[in-house]
């Protein structure tokens, strides 16, 4: 098994060439640039998207229960005498 101190060099080695290398750069503006195409996809957060789709469940309810409503108007007979 490897000793821990060679696995942590190693590490500290392997970080200092990342650090100098243009990977270093990439890093420090990813976030960035993801936010940015992120901002331009339009997308909304998981929050918003749960509260349209209760405020669709219960527009949904609504229509429904408006249709019966309408259905049973209709089928009842007309009193127009």
């Amino acid at each position: 098994m490897l000793d821990s101190k060679i696995i942590d060099d190693i590490s500290r080695r392997i970080s200092g060439l990342i650090a100098e290398s243009p990977l270093a750069d990439i890093e420090k503006n990813l976030k960035p640039l993801l936010q940015s195409a992120f901002a331009k996809l339009d997308l909304v957060t998981r929050e918003e998207f749960d509260v349209q789709t209760q405020v669709l469940q219960r527009t949904r309810e609504q229509l429904t229960q408006l249709e019966q409503r309408l259905a049973a108007l209709e089928s009842t007979p007309a009193d127009r005498e």
